[in-house]
């Protein structure tokens, strides 16, 4: 797709009148939200509006990328729309459509050119050899579609989810005679694969020109319950605001992720909406771990970062991933202020069990020392201690105020 408003080059000034048609009518766009008041939009707009004119000089397709931009005071709607909570923010859009992800390069001409040249790249690897599947990097996400034409409808939908999505999965496809074997019994079909399923079972069941319905399968497929938490994406991670169930563990070790993941699955699936399940390289989050008092010799390691405070997981992880209940009461306990409560106060009292005592046999008060035989003396409390968590960590690689203006307090 070419959009008519950005072959001269500039960057596109969006309003509520022309946005959906820009956005949608580039293959890609790179939006500018910013505000004329913010410093870091003022330093930022020379730079951003030269990228926009050298990408359109460089690009083979004139107009198939845009550089766009929104003044936030003048279309706040726009703004709200996007959830802009920062100036200035860089937003991709792929077809219209908004990708999770920010720009957080480099803020030169050259980088943000560069940057949207490699958007551009194709999203689908086209397979020469069927044997080119069995050397997927099974680390990731992998949707494979077997088509019998690139003109075919079927294969014009698989390519805008995998425009899309491309940052979540790797896609792939076989085209033409490399997949008819594949293709004999169903025709043209689309395949899930990762290091724990393979095609088998992970077939997309329903009609493949239906964009909503292959976007969101792919989607859920390719957004999982439990994901991986590295200094490039977290940033954008901690802007989600949602606390992290985070494992750290030995990269050599891939025994305990897994055992987190199905544990996950299997009593917190219904927590995605409320916590972040990640794991983590221990070797490379040693801050996170020395912040802990711990260190690489103590992983696994299972923590809760609530972006006020950390909690570690009182039971030892390999035993807790493997009893039914502790993880998900952990959760709970976060929840309930109760990590947060122990913390500060030390363990909620459990008052024991009290002696019921016959009345018959009941002891008569001491008539010298007036002392009176009291049962609650055993009830009373022990003098709690007063303590304090380790603070966030990774509060702390969330959107830095040396780089924008930030309106929210809570990020």
């Amino acid at each position: 797709m070419v959009s008519k408003h950005s072959v001269d080059g500039e960057a596109v000034s969006l309003n509520l009148n022309n946005a959906e048609t820009v956005l949608s009518s580039s293959d890609i766009a790179v939006v500018n939200f910013y505000a004329d008041w913010c410093r870091f939009s003022q330093i930022l707009a020379p730079t951003f509006d030269e990228a926009g004119r050298k990408i359109q000089e460089e690009l083979s397709t004139p107009g198939s990328v845009v550089f766009a931009k929104v003044d936030c005071d003048r279309e706040g709607t726009l703004a709200a729309r996007y959830r802009i909570n920062k100036y200035p923010t860089l937003k991709i859009f792929r077809g219209g459509v908004m990708m999770k992800k920010e720009y957080r390069g480099q803020r030169s001409v050259d980088a943000l050119v560069q940057f949207a040249k490699d958007e551009s790249k194709p999203s689908i690897n086209d397979l020469q050899s069927m044997d080119e599947l069995n050397s997927l990097d099974m680390k990731k996400l992998h949707i494979i579609g077997y088509f019998d034409s690139k003109e075919a409808e079927s294969f014009r939908t698989f390519s805008r989810v995998a425009s899309i999505l491309r940052d979540d999965c790797q896609f792939h496809a076989a085209v033409g005679p490399i997949s008819v074997n594949e293709r004999a019994a169903t025709g043209d079909r689309v395949n899930f694969r990762s290091s724990d399923t393979t095609d088998q079972g992970n077939q997309y069941p329903l009609v493949l020109t239906d964009f909503d319905s292959l976007y969101k399968w792919s989607t859920e497929k390719c957004t999982p319950l439990v994901r991986e938490i590295t200094f490039e994406n977290a940033e954008e991670l901690t802007e989600e605001g949602l606390p992290f169930v985070i494992l750290f563990h030995h990269p050599d070790d891939s025994t305990t992720p897994t055992d987190f993941r199905n544990r996950v699955q299997q009593e917190a699936a219904h927590e995605k909406a409320s916590v972040n399940f990640l794991v983590a390289d221990g070797l490379k989050f040693a801050h996170p771990l020395h912040h802990l008092g711990k260190s690489a010799k103590d992983l696994p390691i299972l923590a809760i970062d609530s972006f006020r405070h950390m909690y570690i997981f009182p039971h030892p992880v390999k035993q807790g991933l493997n009893t039914d209940g502790l993880l998900k009461k952990f959760i709970e306990d976060l929840h309930s202020g109760k990590l947060h409560r122990e913390f500060h106060h030390g363990p909620d009292p459990t008052p024991p069990a009290i002696e019921v005592i016959a009345s018959d046999d009941k002891p008569e008060p001491d008539s010298n020392t007036k002392n009176v035989p009291r049962d609650d003396v055993r009830t009373q409390p022990q003098e709690q201690k007063i303590t304090s968590p380790p603070e966030s960590t990774f509060k702390k690689l969330g959107p830095s105020r040396n780089r924008y203006t930030i309106l929210r307090d809570e990020l």
